[in-house]
């Protein structure tokens, strides 16, 4: 059980990516009161559990009535946790979430940033939905499933601690640090989309 919350908590960890979102909400909310960006931040990571939660739900449910098998969906997932990563270590992933973030701060009639683009897509994504479902599809029983559940409420806790510090740590940091960490983050998901890609192929060849 610790190996499989320690991979899911890893997978889930760099991909939501909490240091990566913490600058882009830092300016996003740069003009709200400390209260409004508090609120904001917590609704922001409730949402991105909830949406979360339910594709790990009902995620082996959906795969099976799509008639796609585990490991077909472990060699999928692999290769779009893969391009992710290539995207962290290449800073393309950052540079989007900026250019997305960029056009809700150009919108006047858009203040509250906890839905979109914080919640969905940048916390609730693509990748996150795919993660979420690949983990659940590797872990055994309730058991399984809960320690799946643990691992994701603890990334977002983390998410939301770095959300409401985000303004004095860009300020501490700056953004350099920032780049470094998601690059580092981007080799080591591109390491665990490969172990995926590989658990799929043995699963369906051997």
């Amino acid at each position: 059980m610790l190996e499989l919350f320690l991979s899911a908590f890893i997978t889930l960890f760099v991909v939501i990516d909490p240091p990566g979102c913490a600058p882009i909400y830092a300016g996003l909310t740069a003009r709200a009161t400390p209260e409004a960006r508090r609120a904001m931040a917590i609704r922001a990571c409730v949402i991105a559990a909830l949406i979360l939660l339910f594709f790990l739900a009902v995620g082996q449910g959906l795969l099976a009535a799509l008639h796609i098998e585990l490991d077909a969906f472990r060699i999928a997932g692999g290769i779009m946790l893969f391009l992710i990563a290539l995207d962290m270590v290449f800073e393309k992933r950052t540079e989007r979430r900026e250019q997305r973030a960029e056009k809700v701060r150009d919108d006047p009639e858009i203040e509250d940033v906890s839905v979109f683009p914080m919640a969905m897509p940048m916390l609730a994504g693509p990748g996150a939905i795919a993660s979420v479902m690949l983990l659940q599809s590797t872990a055994e029983g309730m058991t399984g499933s809960l320690v799946v559940v643990a691992a994701l409420l603890s990334v977002l806790l983390l998410t939301l601690l770095a959300l409401l510090a985000a303004s004095p740590l860009m300020r501490l940091f700056g953004s350099r640090v920032e780049a470094v960490l998601t690059r580092l983050l981007g080799v080591l998901l591109a390491a665990l989309a490969a172990q995926y890609v590989i658990d799929g192929l043995r699963g369906s060849f051997l």
